[in-house]
């Protein structure tokens, strides 16, 4: 059940990234069939995001890296949650995640993702 609290967070989380954040695109990129062969797939999600850089204390060089971004992504509307794995595009700049939290506190509604984006 929906707990009413996280669908006000939610809504909140989502009003601030639309005023602060831009548009960018989450893209999942589905591996070829084993047995098959073929073509990875690539299908992009537009999602609105706010990437921001790690600040100094945060980055250790093996956990989080220079140029390591965290980037809130809003979960209002986002066909598919984002993933390790996956590609998010922000500033012009792919970013495949390597660590990620879907921020569900009630185990049902995700008030708002945020990932960590390595430059790919």
């Amino acid at each position: 059940m929906v707990n009413p609290l996280y669908a006000r967070l939610q809504a909140t989380a989502n009003r601030l990234i639309k005023a602060y954040g831009q548009a960018g695109v989450v893209t999942r990129i589905t591996p070829p069939d084993p047995v098959l062969g073929g073509e990875p797939v690539s299908t992009p999600h537009p999602a609105t995001l706010v990437p921001m850089a790690y600040e100094a204390r945060y980055v250790d060089g093996t956990n989080i890296r220079s140029g390591d971004m965290q980037i809130y992504i809003s979960s209002v509307g986002l066909a598919s949650e984002p993933t390790v794995g996956d590609v998010v595009t922000a500033n012009g700049t792919d970013y495949a995640i390597v660590n990620g939290d879907p921020n569900k506190y009630d185990g049902v509604t995700a008030v708002v993702f945020t990932v960590q984006g390595r430059i790919a």
